[in-house]
């Protein structure tokens, strides 16, 4: 299937996809973007490991802020790479044990709130809770851990179970950024395979498989944004919407998400340079990408970083998210 769709593009007039140019594509957007991309999260779990450090230390006020920030800035960086989901990432389940959502049932908000209630000693240190579920060790955790029922009590953090609990996860967070990094950057690791396809390479045997992963990130990006991410608290109207359902809704972090999701998306469109294949009658796609990113991060502008469920009650609100909805369909389509 995954040559059937690639073979729809090729027959398009005005599409020049020479196997220099498919390799060459794959190389931009690898080292424009991917790689960059995984150092800056990295980046952010390095901060956040100190920043819980200090919180477990220090107790008050300021260093549960500065705990909180190091975590939005980490849940941004994330956002802006989650929707490669090929590669390193892929190995030892990275992707869901650095976010485990969605979370239809509650089944992991329970086994993290069972974990703060009964104080399990195997959850506060990064090697341990990396054997344990999914759901207890990654940003949907953290989250809890910082902003959720309790986290404004200092009792709850005086007896020190809810910080080390907390260190732990950034400290597994940080070991699994810095792997994925370094293998992303090692030159026989899956970059290598991905942009030198050939008989010999096991992963892909031409160049058609190769760009065709390229375009299915973008392709199945901007529906995980809309089908998962926004559909699943945004409604068809507003008696139908779940705020509660929203991604970071504890820590107002919903919009920031989205909104680095599409961000993300775009710095790989614009590092690959794929828009460049497009001549001809279809010289327009690249300036309507750019077009519907700018729509899409436009919409979400105001609202970043405010309470969710305050914006979707909010009638100008909501009809941001309703048309940023709309944005990531056009998107898909393009």
């Amino acid at each position: 299937m995954r040559i059937i769709g690639l073979a729809i593009l090729l027959a398009l007039p005005g599409i020049t996809l020479s196997a220099q140019a498919q390799n060459r594509i794959v190389t931009q957007a690898v080292n424009g973007f991917v790689r960059p991309a995984y150092h800056a999260f990295a980046e952010g779990t390095g901060a956040l490991v100190p920043a819980l450090d200090t919180l477990c230390k220090a107790h008050g006020s300021a260093a549960l802020a500065s705990a909180r920030a190091a975590f939005t800035k980490t849940m941004v960086a994330w956002s802006e790479v989650e929707t490669i989901r090929i590669g390193p990432v892929t190995q030892d389940n990275r992707q869901d044990r650095i976010l485990h959502w969605p979370d239809r049932k509650g089944i992991g908000l329970k086994q993290v709130q069972a974990a703060l209630a009964n104080e399990d000693p195997t959850a506060t240190e990064a090697a341990r809770l990396a054997q344990k579920s999914i759901a207890m060790q990654g940003l949907g955790a953290l989250e809890f851990v910082l902003f959720g029922a309790g986290a404004d009590e200092a009792a709850s953090w005086s007896s020190g179970y809810r910080c080390h609990y907390g260190a732990a996860i950034a400290g597994n967070l940080d070991l699994m950024a810095k792997d994925i990094a370094a293998e992303w950057d090692a030159p026989d690791g899956f970059a290598g395979s991905w942009e030198n396809p050939g008989p010999q390479n096991n992963l892909y045997r031409n160049n058609a498989e190769s760009l065709n992963d390229l375009m299915d990130i973008f392709v199945q990006g901007t529906e995980m944004v809309r089908d998962v991410r926004l559909n699943g608290f945004l409604g068809e109207a507003a008696g139908q919407d779940k705020p509660k359902q929203a991604i970071y809704w504890r820590s107002n972090g919903t919009a920031d998400s989205l909104a680095s999701n599409i961000t993300g998306l775009e710095k790989l469109f614009d590092a690959s340079h794929l828009a460049d294949l497009a001549t001809g009658d279809n010289a327009y796609l690249a300036g309507s990408i750019d077009f519907e990113f700018g729509n899409a991060e436009d919409a979400l502008a105001a609202i970043r970083g405010k309470p969710i469920d305050a914006v979707l009650a909010d009638e100008g609100g909501r009809s941001k998210l309703a048309y940023f909805r709309v944005v990531t369909s056009s998107l898909s389509d393009l």
